[in-house]
């Protein structure tokens, strides 16, 4: 949510100029291990499933055979939560650098990195995109936290604000939505050109979540990225939306919707001679978010209907496909990203998914552990433990490696060993 407001393959990913430089796709990084701890050690107040349990738990053992402690003044109601964490979680001030990457279609994404970072911080620095929620952009506390904890780890770190979010420009009437992967594949492919030696790795939060799990499910085999992190994913957006017509609920879907219609407002000239099943009225006066994904975001991706937008684009569809490391984070009264969404068989069916369900945290809250209330969420440490220990086994995979590699004028883009 935005401020309220046969042997197998595997495939590398090589540079065009360096062939040399450390395999960022080969998804023997985190090698199957026959290490466990005993799941009654897990507290019972977590909910901890996934095929790859017993590859990840015991990087995650020292917080996860601990209680979940909420601050027990404001998680009481997820509500509160919610809203405390908007509005009152401390905002890091960090200085950042941002650069606008032009997409294929002319479309704009703005990247901001942490200033100086590119002069201080050796080039084979494990790096980690941040892809923020529905409106989200750098400015919002969660993804600060969340880089200020990775930075302090020596990673570098680079939020990506989807078209329009974050102040990003607009230079095409077409801004994003829940089913569209396209910008993420090149901001993808953009951060690794600048750093070829480094791995890639990436943390998302919401409908953020949602548009990363499709494009980890999308490319599968080929996916260039060495882990990944889904926080308060909705997984099916049929479900979300209509939880977002119930109670209270109707205050963020009209938060929502006001974030939506301001960005749209700023840049209304671009849409004013589009024509076709284009609804432009409806979405200038969004109430509600259907009302915008109605009369602009179906539309524009060619849906036939508001139920077929949402349900294909719902990310459920794609967990079976993914197969590089995931952990996904959920909290059990999340009001917006329903517990009934997550898909739970397929994550327990994919040996590379790891599911965490808090018993609070609203969405994106988490105001619990030892930085609340106004801290960083509880899962920040956590999160960060499990990408050091992909990026420790990455090392180790690489460096023991003796993959034979055929590298030719022909294919240094995608070898295969």
């Amino acid at each position: 949510m935005a401020k309220l407001s046969s042997g197998p393959t595997f495939p590398i990913s090589i540079s065009r100029h360096t062939y040399h430089h450390r395999v960022t796709a080969c998804h023997v990084a985190t090698p199957t291990t026959t290490t466990t701890i005993p799941f009654a050690d897990l507290h019972p107040s977590l909910e901890v499933i996934g095929g790859a349990r017993n590859r990840f738990l015991p990087a995650l053992h020292s917080t996860l055979r601990h209680p979940y402690d909420p601050s027990p003044f404001i998680a009481w109601n997820p509500h509160v939560e919610t809203i405390f964490a908007s509005f009152f979680r401390s905002i890091p001030d960090v200085r950042l650098r941002r650069e606008c990457l032009r997409t294929q279609d002319g479309g704009t994404v703005a990247l901001d990195w942490v200033a100086g970072d590119q002069y201080q911080l050796p080039p084979d620095s494990p790096i980690l995109i941040l892809m923020p929620g529905l409106t989200g952009g750098s400015e919002n506390s969660y993804p600060r936290h969340m880089l200020t904890k990775a930075r302090s780890k020596g990673w570098r770190v680079v939020v990506f604000n989807s078209r329009g979010c974050g102040n990003s420009p607009v230079t095409t009437p077409q801004f994003y939505s829940a089913s569209f992967v396209g910008d993420m594949r090149e901001v993808v492919e953009h951060v690794s050109g600048l750093y070829p030696e480094a791995n890639l790795y990436a943390a998302a939060w919401s409908l953020g979540a949602n548009i990363l799990v499709r494009y980890l499910g999308d490319e599968s085999h080929a996916c260039p990225l060495s882990g990944a992190v889904s926080l308060c994913n909705p997984f099916n957006l049929v479900y979300a939306f209509e939880e977002f017509t119930k109670g209270f609920n109707r205050v963020y879907d009209k938060a929502l919707a006001r974030s939506i219609r301001n960005i749209f407002k700023r840049h209304i000239l671009l849409f004013e001679d589009i024509g076709g099943e284009y609804n432009i009225p409806l979405a200038l006066n969004a109430r509600q978010v259907r009302d915008f994904d109605e009369g602009l975001t179906r539309v524009s991706f060619g849906f036939k209907s508001l139920d077929e937008y949402y349900y294909k684009a719902s990310c459920f569809h794609s967990i079976k496909h993914v197969q590089v490391p995931l952990l996904c984070f959920q909290a059990a009264n999340d009001p917006i990203s329903p517990v009934r969404a997550i898909p739970r068989e397929e994550i327990e069916a994919n040996r590379n998914c790891l599911l965490i369900v808090t018993p609070k945290g609203g969405h994106l809250g988490w105001v619990a552990g030892a930085e609340a209330p106004l801290g960083g969420p509880w899962t920040d440490p956590v999160v960060m433990d499990f990408l050091e220990h992909l990026e420790r086994g990455t090392h180790k995979t690489v460096e023991s490696s003796t993959c034979p590699l055929t590298v030719t004028s022909k294919n240094l883009h995608h070898a295969e060993v």
